[in-house]
């Protein structure tokens, strides 16, 4: 443990620990925080919450979990493979294939399984079946600025979860940069050969930059490749882009048949930590053979299936965003008024979706930045060691204007101390 030691004690002196905040209590979005390292309480306004629609703390949402706890208790104590399958694990399945417009759908505690499962299903099938041989080699294309969830996957994408050594055939993964379609279709030419497997892998909303993936290219490029997988992980799209709040393919004016009529397949993952006000993931396709290989995947038949609250607070979330809209229509007018704001006022926020990164210059300290927010009683994310520096904000359908007027007088003010920005004439 020496080098374990030595090392976080320096990481301690560098200054690159994230300051800890302890919540005690939340109304909307206001919280009462405790700070871990003095103990000092403060009633503060979050802008750094994924709780896009205001929802985890809609009584229709906590009813919902209540009952399932009365009705289940609090957790299946099994995997879905053997005894931990409940009805409401089908009704949530039902309503995300419809919302997404993809027949089949299959449960995941967290996007992390969810993305080792998929890599496990897809490229290592499960266990060997007689009369068939495996000989397809497999090839990925990743976007540079993906989401850790699917980094982590593709980094262990070339042997099947819980094997030390694989015996399938080789997959090789291939990253290209950022939204550049240009560069995807040139490497994809480069690296693919006549009997790969191709899977390209995106995000659809870009967690750090808040911009989008642009969908439309990629299926046209993807067209030249037939039987080519198209995932699509939805964590920041189901419930914040779209007319509906349906995703990426709702925004482009497109649905997954869409994708299917090119030749490629569709495969979206969906996730309720942000517009579900729960926890847990899912992946939906229109291909029904590939959920009996996910469910069980490693991820799956290991682990116990996601709890009934938790299934039940996503479930009814999901039938709130269907019935009503509008909360999807004034979560993206928060974001277009936002994003005005800081505009108007010279700040460079990059992206285009509620996930607002505001970059900061180089010589600015993120986090002393959102310290100084802090004792304007604004709560925001300070990012330092993994992107350019930047704060970042989200906004959610309960931000009021008068709230995001306050946080844009605050950054204000806090900029004036801080340093001056040039001004452009």
């Amino acid at each position: 443990m020496q080098v374990v030691q030595e090392y976080v004690q320096r990481w301690y002196e560098s200054g690159l620990d994230p300051d800890e905040y302890i919540c005690h209590r939340k109304h909307g979005n206001v919280v009462e925080i405790e700070e871990a390292a003095t103990g000092h309480r403060r009633m503060v306004l979050t802008f750094c919450s994924n709780d896009v629609l205001g929802l985890t703390h809609d009584d229709r949402v906590k009813q919902a979990a209540i009952d399932a706890i009365l009705q289940y208790g609090t957790s299946n104590s099994s995997t879905s493979v053997l005894s931990g399958r409940i009805d409401l694990h089908r009704q949530l399945e039902a309503e995300i294939s419809d919302f997404k417009h993809l027949p089949h759908t299959q449960l995941f505690l967290n996007a992390w399984m969810a993305m080792q499962a998929l890599m496990d299903a897809f490229c290592h099938l499960a266990i060997p079946v007689p009369g068939f041989q495996h000989t397809r080699e497999t090839l990925i294309m990743t976007d540079v600025l993906n989401h850790g969830c699917i980094v982590s996957a593709l980094a262990n994408a070339g042997t099947r979860s819980g094997k030390m050594f694989g015996h399938s055939p080789r997959v090789r993964v291939k990253a290209y940069r950022h939204c550049n379609m240009e560069d995807f279709a040139r490497k994809l030419k480069r690296y693919a050969k006549p009997d790969d497997r191709i899977m390209v892998v995106s995000d659809a909303v870009f967690s750090m930059d808040g911009d989008l993936a642009p969908l439309p290219e990629m299926i046209q490029i993807l067209s030249n490749y037939p039987d080519s997988v198209l995932v699509m992980d939805e964590a920041h799209a189901s419930g914040a882009i779209g007319a509906t709040g349906r995703g990426i393919y709702e925004y482009f004016g497109l649905t997954p048949q869409d994708a299917i009529d090119q030749g490629v397949v569709p495969l979206i993952m969906t996730t309720f930590s942000k517009f579900g006000a729960s926890v847990g993931a899912a992946i939906s396709t229109h291909v029904p053979e590939l959920k009996p290989l996910l469910n069980v995947s490693p991820t799956s038949i290991g682990t116990c299936s996601l709890a009934p609250p938790l299934t039940a607070a996503a479930l009814q979330s999901l039938r709130i965003v269907r019935e009503e809209p509008e909360l999807v229509t004034r979560l993206q007018e928060n974001t277009r008024y936002l994003r005005s704001r800081l505009a108007a006022h010279d700040f460079m926020a990059i992206g285009e979706t509620n996930v607002i990164p505001v970059i900061l210059p180089d010589e600015v300290n993120p986090k002393e930045y959102a310290r100084e927010l802090m004792n304007y009683g604004i709560w925001v994310s300070p990012i330092w060691f993994i992107a350019k520096p930047r704060i970042r904000i989200t906004a959610n359908a309960l931000h009021t204007r008068e709230e995001m007027e306050r946080l844009v007088v605050a950054m204000v003010k806090v900029r004036d101390r801080l340093y001056q920005p040039t001004i452009s004439a």
